[in-house]
């Protein structure tokens, strides 16, 4: 028997498992989301906490996928590009499990909103935000799966569109925060909702460079589009 050939079988077969597991755990962080989003339009208590005690079942399965590269690493001995499929898929894993933690940090803060009380809650379009960077998300964890570098720079180049929808949403809620002192506590929770999701987004790209540096060697040549101005909005 080949052993070269007995080993690259091997390997290739590991790759399958950690491939289906990232795929997995990337449909476990947008159903996350989108319970998030979800909760924080419907204030449904139960959807809340399905989303807050889900988190755990993502730890667990980055946890499983870490532990499945370190022992491919330690048996398989990859190098150059095969070592470079295991690192990217650590890498991928660790992005994805931090935003399960954002959309559980969503489903806290809408949680601790409906204790104020919802009727300040400005009439701003923050779903839409939330569906956009989930769609991220599914797009980009399907370039990973096709291996499609054009599709992982399409995902790249949308980010900028969730940065507009954090700047105008922020403003509109400083105004709302200035207009009326009762908006404050509110006001404060939903603009740290809309950082989380803005920071999915950002992660999204984040998963896009690695699938593009997996399949070119090399990270995209310009630079990624930013549009987030939320830092040099003053309150109204």
């Amino acid at each position: 028997m080949d052993t070269q050939k007995h080993i690259s079988s091997a390997f290739d077969q590991d790759l399958t498992i950690l491939n289906d597991s990232l795929q997995q755990l990337g449909q476990l962080a947008c159903q996350q989301l989108e319970g998030a989003i979800d909760g924080l339009a419907t204030q449904n208590e139960a959807a809340l906490d399905k989303v807050i005690k889900g988190d755990a079942a993502l730890d667990q399965l980055e946890a499983d996928i870490h532990e499945k590269a370190i022992e491919v690493i330690a048996i398989r001995s990859p190098r150059a590009k095969d070592l470079r499929h295991v690192l990217v898929a650590l890498k991928v894993a660790s992005i994805l499990e931090r935003m399960g933690d954002y959309s559980r940090n969503i489903a806290n803060r809408t949680k601790v909103i409906m204790t104020v009380g919802n009727e300040n809650i400005p009439g701003v379009n923050i779903g839409r935000m939330g569906q956009v960077t989930e769609q991220m998300v599914r797009d980009v964890m399907l370039s990973y799966k096709n291996r499609d570098a054009e599709l992982a720079l399409a995902v790249w180049r949308r980010d900028i569109e969730v940065d507009h929808m954090h700047t105008a949403f922020y403003k509109e809620v400083l105004a709302s925060m200035s207009r009326n002192p009762n908006m404050v506590a509110t006001g404060a929770h939903l603009l740290f909702i809309a950082k989380n999701i803005e920071r999915i987004g950002d992660y999204a790209t984040g998963i896009a460079e690695q699938v593009y540096f997996l399949v070119e060697g090399t990270m995209p040549e310009e630079s990624r589009p930013k549009a987030d101005k939320t830092s040099k909005v003053v309150g109204a």
